[in-house]
């Protein structure tokens, strides 16, 4: 897999690791996953808690969500990036709400402060990268092109894949 390629990359991959770590940790010791959120483990459940089912199949959505996260930044997936800043803010907002009233234990803030916080770097990251100058990779075709060759030119497509378009900012 190859490294991020600009700062708003950099911000999905940290996310999509720790979604996809956090995610096998939830399927692998579910009890430590709720106390870490804050919420109380039982000795037994009773007939119709579906506790554990719920916290597995979130869970898995959190392994998958991780690797769907470092797939966008191994492609370099711009407009995934942009959407992930409006959806991390809106889950910042329900999260929020749920604990302060007293749906969730006051721990499980953290969660909405991580997908705040998370939406602000990647906004910002998306808004720096716009701002930079091109890096002269000549690994990445559409990003420049040898001395006296445009980008674009025939066999250097412009756009596609990997590229860093320079209008694509935040807000």
């Amino acid at each position: 897999m190859r490294l991020p390629r600009s700062g708003a990359g950099w911000t999905i991959a940290v996310f999509g690791v720790l979604a996809v770590l956090l995610g096998a940790f939830g399927l692998v010791w579910p009890e430590a996953q709720l106390r870490l959120l804050g919420f109380q483990v039982p000795a037994e459940r009773g007939p119709g808690d579906y506790t554990g089912t719920f916290l597995m199949a979130s869970s898995m959505a959190s392994f998958n969500m991780g690797v769907y996260y470092l797939l966008a930044t191994a492609t370099e997936w711009r407009s995934f990036f942009r959407f992930t800043v409006f959806f991390r803010l809106v889950t910042f907002t329900v999260f929020s709400i749920a604990v302060l009233a007293d749906v969730a234990p006051g721990r499980f803030f953290g969660v909405a402060l991580w997908e705040g916080l998370g939406a602000v770097a990647t906004a910002v990251g998306l808004w720096w990268d716009a701002r930079r100058p091109p890096t002269g990779d000549l690994s990445d075709p559409t990003t420049s092109a040898p001395p006296g060759e445009a980008v674009g030119a025939p066999g250097r497509p412009a756009g596609g894949a990997g590229s860093t378009p320079s209008a694509d900012a935040v807000g």
